[in-house]
């Protein structure tokens, strides 16, 4: 069988790659960067398109399934970036499908669509609001998934990915670690938040079998690694790997959650792009518990985590230190 990654440059990207490789699929792996491509394809031998999401249509493929991973991932900017990349693009790929007559696409959404003002426990897949603007990251792929969900004639399968982490990451565990370093980690409600981290080698994996499991045509999957808990908890044990004693910033919740709310405003009159030091989403990411229900994937793509967040973390844990001997 043969895959067809967007994305395949970046940090799940090139975790899927790994995955469909070691399971013996012959790969298309498409992205921007031409170098990091390059690489890539003197490792696993495979094939390579430098391209992006605006001309993708115009490539040709005999592959049997595209793992959607591209998109623009931050919590802020143009609405017109968000746009073209994340909805327009997704329409692009979904043309691509078409006029390639692929078997199914597998497109990775994010389970910030759930993102609301409380606490919310063991959400499933249909729970949450298809209005939901709390910013454009989260409106462009509620749209973009709406798109998924409506193209005629190819099957689709959708996954929300929770957090993911792993060597590589350049998002959440570099900001914990330079926040840690710096003026300390935000702390809301003592971290006794519940919430729901995956491992990227799960993810990679669940991307695999949302390829093959046939009864996965149509649906949509919450991925996490199905070990929720408090964000303090992960906290510790992350710093005591890493050999570093965590410090923590202890802050009001309802203050600074109007502090992001007057931030945005500011930014958004002005039209400042960069993202502001604090925004609602992370405010809400950092202090409500979230936990989601991964009984479908359970179900339909036979998922089981491969690797435990202990596992995840000392792997982590171990690249950094040998990381840091080398320097």
């Amino acid at each position: 069988m043969k895959v067809f990654i967007t994305g395949a440059t970046g940090f799940l990207g090139r975790y899927a790659a790994r995955e469909f490789y070691n399971k013996g699929y012959d790969m298309v792996l498409s992205g921007r960067n031409e170098g990091r491509l390059k690489k890539l394809q003197a490792r696993y031998g495979c094939e390579i398109v430098t391209t992006d999401l605006s001309n993708i249509k115009d490539i040709s493929t005999d592959a049997d399934f595209v793992v959607h991973c591209a998109a623009l991932s931050t919590v802020w900017g143009r609405w017109e970036d968000f746009y073209n990349i994340n909805v327009k693009g997704t329409e692009n790929v979904i043309d691509f499908c078409k006029r390639n007559n692929i078997k199914r696409l597998v497109y990775v959404s994010s389970p910030s669509v759930y993102t609301e003002e409380r606490d919310r426990f063991n959400i499933k897949e249909d729970n949450f609001n298809i209005h939901n603007e709390l910013n454009f990251y989260i409106k462009s792929k509620i749209l973009a998934e709406n798109t998924v969900k409506k193209a005629e004639g190819l099957e689709t399968v959708i996954l929300r990915p929770r957090a993911l982490f792993g060597i590589g990451d350049t998002s959440i565990i570099p900001r914990l670690i330079k926040a840690n370093r710096t003026i300390g980690i935000p702390l809301f409600n003592e971290g006794k938040n519940i919430v729901d981290i995956t491992c990227v080698e799960n993810v990679a994996y669940a991307l695999r079998k949302a390829c093959e499991e046939e009864r996965a045509a149509g649906g949509v999957y919450n991925i996490t690694n199905i070990e929720p808990c408090q964000f303090k908890g992960i906290l510790e044990r992350l710093f005591a790997r890493l050999g570093e004693k965590a410090v923590y910033r202890k802050l009001p919740f309802k203050v600074f959650l109007c502090i992001a709310a007057v931030l945005e405003y500011v930014y958004k009159f002005f039209k400042i792009y960069k993202e502001p030091p604090i925004t609602r989403y992370t405010v809400m990411t950092l202090g409500f518990s979230q936990s989601l229900d991964c009984e479908a994937a359970k179900r339909d793509l036979n998922y089981t985590p491969q690797i435990s967040i202990e596992e995840g973390i000392n792997k982590y844990a171990r690249y950094m230190r040998e990381l840091k001997k080398r320097k």
